[in-house]
């Protein structure tokens, strides 16, 4: 399982530094994932990162978020800069066991899939951006 936590309430242009713990099944998992949802809207994939420490970003994020990760993937983060209202989502972190998500096709791509088929998404924290 994972826990996450670091959301809350910004304007525009503020930051926020997201962080997810893994547990049990999920230690040491090769691909970790940072998902959204807006209300109203499926799951979509945000960054994610191997045990490596190499990421992917979907564009929407890309020069504004920075995913990172320590010891082997157990504990991952989402730094969240120059952020948006339209980035006002529940924020969750996944294992990816398949690495899928950390391969080379686009995360805009392959998320979607992975979202269409997993059901142990955890509490999730909250990411208000107000204008």
């Amino acid at each position: 399982q994972v826990v996450e936590s670091g959301g809350g309430s910004v304007q525009t242009g503020g930051s926020l530094r997201l962080s997810c713990v893994a547990y049990g099944y999920v230690n040491n998992s090769p691909c970790m994932v940072w998902f959204r949802q807006a209300p109203g809207k499926r799951h979509e994939g945000v960054a994610s990162i191997d045990s490596e420490g190499r990421a992917s970003y979907v564009n929407a994020v890309k020069g504004r978020f920075t995913i990172t990760q320590e010891n082997a993937n157990n504990n991952v983060y989402l730094q969240m800069d120059n952020l948006k209202p339209e980035d006002t989502a529940m924020y969750y972190c996944a294992p990816d066991l398949s690495r899928a998500l950390c391969g080379p096709r686009p995360l805009e791509e392959v998320a979607p899939f992975f979202v269409a088929t997993f059901r142990f998404w955890a509490q999730g924290t909250q990411v208000t951006v107000s204008s």
